[in-house]
C-alpha cells in the first residue's frame, strides 16, 4: 500500500506500507517488545506509543553513514507543490531549513538554528505571530533567511494566484499579511481573524528566489536546487536513473556540525529493501508486516522498535471511474468490506491490535477523537450493501454472480502497487468480499515506483494507500482531505457547498471547539461522499542497526537532522 502524506498534513507523500519506511520524522530507540495497541485521548497516550532512541549529541560519535530504502525519489522536489510526496518531504528536510521541531506527542518547538524567538498574540481579534530570525541564517546561495522567506512561502500557498499548483492552501489562506518587524530579520504574520493552528505553518520555507508560479511548478522537477537550500547538510549526488540521492555536510552551515559523513536514500521495491537490510546495505527498514518482521527479528546487532502510527491507511474510490459516480454504489462498496478482516491480515504476527479508525483528522490517541465513520453509518453490513446495489439498478441473478445494469457488469479497476505479500493478501480479501455482493474488483498490479503516476493521474477505480501526518494539527488540514479542489483526496466526491462548510469550521479560533464541530462535519461528509474509507492506522515497527540514535518509531517526533547519528 502506498502513502500520500498530509501536509502537516502537507499533501503528498508516498510509501509502501510494509516496505519503505513510512516515517516523516527522525527517531529510534532501544529494542521494543510486547503488545502495541491503539491508545486513546491524551498526550501521555501519544508518548507511550513512541519507541526511539533519543540521545544528546554528546553521546554520539562524529562520522559514519546512514542509508535507507525509499519507494521513489519523487520527480517533484518542491514539497509545497501538488505533486510532492512523502518522499519529497523526507528528502527536502535533509538540505533545506527545518524551522520546527516536534516531540513525539506533537509538542512544537522552534528550531533555534533558524528562530531566536516566536511570539503569539491576539491583537484586536486577530492572531499575530512574530518570528525573530537567527541573524546567521542564510541560504546556500547567500540569500538571507529573513521576512521575505515567510512572505514568499505565504504568497505561494495562499491560493490567490491559481497558477501555483499548491498541495494545499490550509492556514495560509487565513493570513492577512506578512511584513517586516523591527528589521528584515523579523517576520510579523497577521491573520484575518483568530487562527487555531499557527504551529502548523512555516515549518518549511521557500527561498525568495522561487519568484513566480512557473518557477514554483517547474524549477524543482528532477532538480533539487541545493543552492536554494540551507542546513547542516547539502546535496552530494542525485542520480535520477538509479533513483538515489545522497547528502554531505554543508560547509556554509552556521550551527552544530552534522554528525554523519553522509546520508543516502535508495529507491527499492519492498522485497529488495528487506534483503538489503539483511545484507547490511541499508541501516533501517520497516518491519510492520508479518513477513518482514519474521525475516529480521532474530538478526544479531539490531533493534526492533515499536510505536504508534501517524498514518491513516485507506481505500480510495475514484468517482470518475465507471460505475463509481453513483453514491449508492460507493456506499455499498464501503458497507461490503469487513475492515476487521483486513486488519487481521495486516497485523498478523505483529502482536498488535487496534479499534477500527473513524477519522482522517484525529488519531485515537489524541484528545477530542471521535469515530466519525461509525457515526456516518458506513460500517460493515453485507445485506445493506446488497440492498443499495439493488436500489441502484445493479441486478444479481444469483449469489456469486457479478451484477449487471444496462448490459454492463459492475466491474471496478482495483489498482495495487508493489510486491509486498501482505498488501497482496489484503487486495485478494477485498476482491472476495466484494464478489459476495456482486462487485468485480479487478486487481491490476503495478510497480510501487509508479505510485505518483497512478495517484496523480487517477489511474484507478479503487486504490489502497495512506495519508501520513507530519504534525498533530489534523483539523488544520480538514480541507486537504475533504475539499473539492483537494490534491490529496482524489476521489472527486466533494462539492463547493462542502468547501464552504469546511471554511466555516476553519474560522473557529479555539482548538477544542474546532475539533468538536469538525467531528460533526466530518461524519456528515463521510456519509455524503463515500469516497475514502479508513482501513487501519497500524503500528510503526522499524528494524535498525544497533547504535542508531534519534531515528525510528517516533510518532510525531521531528529532530534536528544534524543530531541523527551513531552512539559512541
Amino acid at each position: 500500500m502506498s502513502i500520500a502524506t498530509k501536509k502537516r498534513l502537507i499533501a503528498a507523500a508516498a510509501a509502501v506500507a510494509a516496505g519503505a519506511l513510512l516515517l516523516s520524522g527522525c527517531s529510534t530507540g532501544g529494542s521494543g517488545g510486547g503488545s502495541t495497541s491503539g491508545a486513546s485521548g491524551s498526550a501521555d497516550a501519544a508518548k507511550d506509543q513512541a519507541d526511539y532512541n533519543p540521545q544528546p549529541r554528546e553521546n554520539l560519535k562524529e562520522g559514519g553513514t546512514f542509508t535507507t530504502a525509499t519507494t521513489e525519489i519523487s520527480a517533484q522536489f518542491n514539497p509545497f507543490h501538488a505533486d510532492g510526496t512523502l518522499y519529497t518531504s523526507n528528502v527536502w528536510r535533509w538540505y533545506n531549513p527545518v524551522i520546527a521541531l516536534f516531540d513525539a506527542d506533537g509538542t512544537w518547538h522552534a528550531n533555534e538554528d533558524y528562530l531566536s524567538d516566536v511570539k503569539k498574540e491576539d491583537v484586536d481579534g486577530k492572531t499575530v505571530v512574530t518570528y525573530t530570525i537567527n541573524p546567521k541564517a542564510q541560504y546556500n546561495d547567500g540569500t538571507p533567511i529573513d521576512w521575505k522567506s515567510f512572505e514568499n512561502t505565504w504568497k505561494s500557498n495562499d491560493g490567490e494566484n491559481k497558477d501555483y499548483a499548491v498541495s494545499s492552501t490550509d492556514g495560509y489562506v487565513q493570513i492577512e499579511s506578512v511584513k517586516a518587524g523591527k528589521d528584515d530579520r523579523q517576520a510579523v504574520v497577521t491573520f484575518k481573524g483568530e487562527y487555531a493552528w499557527v504551529d502548523g505553518l512555516f515549518n518549511f520555507l521557500l527561498n525568495p528566489e522561487v519568484k513566480d508560479a512557473n518557477m514554483f511548478n517547474t524549477a524543482y522537477v528532477e532538480t533539487p536546487h541545493a543552492e536554494w537550500g540551507a542546513g547542516p547538510y547539502t546535496v552530494d549526488n542525485y542520480d535520477k536513473n538509479n533513483g538515489t540521492i545522497s547528502f554531505k555536510r554543508n560547509d556554509k552551515w552556521w550551527g552544530d556540525k552534522g554528525l554523519l559523513d553522509s546520508r543516502t536514500f535508495k529507491t527499492m521495491e519492498s522485497s529488495a529493501s528487506i534483503n538489503a537490510f539483511k545484507n547490511g546495505e541499508i541501516d533501517a527498514t520497516s518491519a510492520s508486516s508479518q513477513d518482514r518482521l519474521a525475516q529480521v527479528k532474530d538478526m544479531k546487532d539490531i533493534n526492533i522498535l515499536r510505536g504508534g502510527s501517524t498514518a491513516n491507511y485507506l481505500l480510495m474510490l475514484n468517482s470518475a471511474a465507471p460505475s463509481l459516480d453513483d453514491l449508492q454504489v460507493r456506499t455499498a462498496i464501503m458497507k461490503g468490506i469487513d475492515r476487521s478482516v483486513i486488519a487481521k491480515i495486516e497485523f498478523q504476527g505483529l502482536d498488535y491490535t487496534e479499534k477500527e479508525p473513524g477519522s482522517f483528522n484525529q488519531f485515537s490517541y489524541q484528545p477530542g477523537y471521535q469515530d466519525n465513520y461509525a457515526k456516518a453509518g458506513l460500517g460493515f453490513d453485507k445485506d445493506a450493501a446488497a440492498k443499495l446495489l439493488d436500489e441502484a439498478g445493479w441486478k444479481q441473478a444469483k449469489d456469486g454472480d457479478i451484477r449487471e445494469k444496462d448490459g454492463k457488469k459492475l466491474s471496478i479497476q482495483f489498482t495495487t502497487l508493489g510486491d509486498d505479500p501482505t498488501s497482496a493478501a489484503e487486495a485478494k480479501a477485498i476482491n472476495s468480499m466484494l464478489a459476495e455482493i456482486g462487485v468485480d474488483a479487478k486487481i491490476e498490479n503495478r510497480p510501487s515506483s509508479e505510485f505518483s503516476e497512478v495517484y496523480t493521474k487517477r489511474e484507478f477505480g479503487m486504490f489502497m494507500m495512506g495519508f501520513s501526518s507530519s504534525d498533530p494539527f489534523g483539523f488544520a488540514y480538514f480541507c486537504q482531505i475533504y475539499c473539492s479542489d483537494s490534491t490529496l483526496n482524489l476521489s472527486g466526491t466533494a462539492t463547493p457547498e462542502m468547501d464552504k462548510e469546511i471554511a466555516e469550521i476553519a474560522k473557529i479560533g479555539n482548538p477544542d471547539d474546532q475539533i468538536k464541530q469538525g467531528n460533526e462535519l466530518e461524519a456528515k461528509l463521510l456519509k455524503e461522499t463515500a469516497g475514502i474509507m479508513p482501513m487501519y492506522n497500524g503500528p510503526t515497527i522499524v528494524a535498525v542497526k544497533k547504535g542508531l540514535a534519534n531515528y525510528g518509531a517516533g510518532l510525531f517526533f521531528q529532530g534536528k537532522p544534524q543530531d541523527l547519528g551513531w552512539e559512541k
